[in-house]
């Protein structure tokens, strides 16, 4: 399996003080890689690195075993595709409006789309389940159907490496688990490799093939879910006790936060 982007050493800087240090990672082709860590652990800088909005200061990333650098931003933009945290829209928008921007990064001199821009952004949204949503302005809807919306326009810009900043982090558990259904199946379907940043352990545990566990700006372990996620692990990076066992019917790890009030009810992550 062909290695998609690789980072070696990657390390960056704000001011004077390093976020990241030594970062090394392979994602492959068709792979869903998870990352967790505690807020401010650099996840979200992490991204904007690997989506070269933010150039790093020590080491090297290879998109497709060419220096990230030698890319211009519509290269990038072509490869990689970043689905934020959140995307605030001035202007009423509608859905297909929005889905339709991915193909910003494809068109000439001359920004306009045309039939084959617009048969892309709907093929997106079929793939997606959104394709309902496409008259609606952006500002009506739900926050599950505008990350699917979001991740309808990832795929209009035809990239075969998507990043996303917490997509399920203001979704209920029933959005939540159709967020990450939807990027299994498009990993799965499409061939996409695919970083998604979840503080949802058990959920993400479920369906990447690895997790990265970032610790105040370096990586503290990598492997797949079963050799991350651990009790140990858990609780020595985020400062708080859990419990670690295997979810019953996935077979995957899943994390209870232990309580500190025995008279208190255990909670899930």
């Amino acid at each position: 399996m062909d290695s998609e982007l690789i980072l070696k050493g990657v390390s960056f800087r704000y001011d004077s003080q390093w976020c990241l240090e030594g970062i090394d990672l392979e994602l492959k082709e068709g792979e869903i890689v998870g990352m967790i860590g505690p807020n401010g652990s650099g996840k979200s800088t992490l991204l904007k690195i690997m989506d070269g909005l933010l150039k790093v200061q020590k080491g090297e990333i290879l998109l497709l075993n060419r220096p990230l650098s030698e890319y211009t931003r519509g290269d990038i933009a072509r490869r990689i595709a970043m689905v934020p945290q959140e995307s605030n829209f001035r202007f009423p928008f509608s859905a297909f409006e929005v889905v339709l921007m991915g193909r910003f990064p494809h068109l000439g001199p001359f920004p306009f789309e045309g039939k084959e821009d617009q048969e892309i952004a709907q093929h997106s949204m079929e793939l997606t389940g959104t394709l309902d949503l496409a008259p609606r302005s952006i500002h009506e809807l739900s926050g599950g159907e505008k990350q699917r919306v979001l991740i309808a326009r990832a795929l209009t810009q035809k990239a075969q490496i998507i990043l996303l900043d917490e997509p399920t982090s203001f979704l209920d558990i029933r959005h939540k688990v159709e967020i990450f259904e939807l990027i299994s199946t498009l990993s799965r379907t499409q061939g996409l490799s695919v970083v998604i940043v979840s503080h949802d352990i058990s959920l993400a545990a479920q369906y990447c093939q690895r997790m990265l566990l970032l610790n105040k700006g370096s990586i503290y372990k990598v492997g797949e879910p079963a050799e991350v996620i651990t009790a140990d692990t858990i609780s020595a990076v985020y400062q708080c006790p859990v419990f670690v066992d295997e979810n019953p019917i996935s077979k995957t790890p899943r994390v209870t936060v232990v309580s500190k009030r025995k008279e208190s009810k255990e909670q899930m992550l």
